[in-house]
Parts: C-alpha cells; sequence; structure tokens
C-alpha cells in the first residue's frame, strides 16, 4: 500500500466534523484539561512518596514510643540515657567526650 491509497482511506475521516470533535476532545483530556494524564501522573507520584513518607514516620513513631516504654520502666535505663545523650553528670565525676573522626 503506497501513500495515495493510505491517505484515501483516512481521508473521509478526516473530513468527518465528528471524528475532528473526538480528536480535539481526546487532545483536550490528555494535555490541557484541569484533570489531564500528566497532572494524574504527577499526583500518583507524589501519593506514593507521601505513602512512603508516612510509613517511614510510623515507624519512627513505634521506635521512639518503644524507648520511652523502656525509659519509663527504669530508672537505670533513664540514668544511662542522660549521660549518653546530654553528657549529665554526678557532681564528683568528670567527662571526657572523645570524636571519633
Amino acid at each position: 500500500m503506497n501513500l495515495k491509497q493510505k491517505l484515501k482511506i483516512f481521508k473521509p475521516l478526516i473530513r468527518d466534523k465528528y471524528t475532528i470533535t473526538v480528536l480535539i476532545f481526546i487532545v483536550w483530556m490528555l494535555f490541557f484539561d484541569q484533570n489531564s494524564i500528566i497532572d494524574r501522573i504527577s499526583l500518583a507520584r507524589n501519593i506514593k512518596t507521601l505513602k512512603q513518607e508516612k510509613e517511614r514516620l510510623v515507624n519512627e513513631i513505634s521506635r521512639n514510643r518503644e524507648s520511652i516504654n523502656e525509659l519509663q520502666s527504669s530508672p537505670e535505663n533513664l540514668e544511662k540515657f542522660a549521660r549518653e545523650e546530654y553528657f549529665m553528670k554526678k557532681r564528683d565525676e568528670d567527662i571526657f567526650i572523645i570524636i571519633k573522626e
């Protein structure tokens, strides 16, 4: 089939006002509409990122709750945490901080 024969097939379709209207509608919905495909893809990526962030934060919250329960359960753990994180000391102690490079 050469180019002229192909054009003979598509010529009536191109001249038909309904075909043109449908093509314009499809192009409009794909690219220019408020809910276009491009916007939908962008929003889907954003939703995926937000779900991953939510999962990470939920895991962090559960770890923090476990550590709070552990700290509240025993004074030894609380003292250890205060000494390690906030460099607290007793009156007769000296603290030496070693920074690893």
